[in-house]
């Protein structure tokens, strides 16, 4: 079963939409309300962008990322769920100079399960990761983000900087995720 983790983001209703239009089961919860010691009744895991930083929410999402790095389960981070998988595992984010905002082209420059070639995306950020761990490797970039797509390892654990749920590339690398 897919844990939808709806940190917030404005775009969280679009995801939604293409999981059910695609017939792919799933339950959505709030961070605030999410209970832990459930973790163990999902397979995979979305997290979702978010609106404000709260630390409590980036506590639950950080155990979750953990819990999916301990147990080989599944993880998509999508922009902000990709930022915190970045620092849960040491890495770091920053400001951009200016709001990413609109459609932007993204380069794969390693093969991958979820996506290839060029994939036309919406960005919606104001901050992105500058620096990776040492587990995280990347998978794609653009002319303005380095880390359009990142993997932990060799792991089914994947962020993506931009919102996938937002163009067709990002609905195709959403569904590809769902089915590894």
């Amino acid at each position: 079963m897919l844990l939808v983790v709806d940190n917030g983001s404005i775009y969280t209703k679009q995801l939604i939409d293409f999981l059910n239009k695609k017939n792919i089961s799933f339950e959505k919860q709030s961070p605030q309300l999410f209970n832990l010691d459930s973790l163990s009744n999902y397979d995979s895991f979305i997290l979702s962008g978010r609106r404000k930083n709260e630390k409590k929410i980036n506590e639950i999402n950080s155990k979750i990322i953990s819990h999916c790095i301990k147990n080989n389960k599944k993880l998509l981070g999508i922009c902000y769920g990709a930022e915190i998988l970045a620092l849960t595992l040491g890495g770091t984010i920053r400001k951009t100079t200016f709001l990413q905002k609109g459609n932007e082209s993204v380069e794969t420059i390693m093969n991958n399960p979820i996506c290839s070639d060029v994939l036309d995306v919406f960005e919606s950020h104001s901050f992105e990761i500058s620096k990776l761990p040492n587990d995280l490797v990347s998978l794609a970039h653009s002319k303005n983000c380095r880390y359009e797509i990142i993997q932990y390892q060799k792991k089914p654990i994947f962020g993506t900087q931009f919102h996938p749920e937002m163009s067709k590339d990002g609905n195709n690398l959403i569904e590809k995720f769902c089915l590894l």
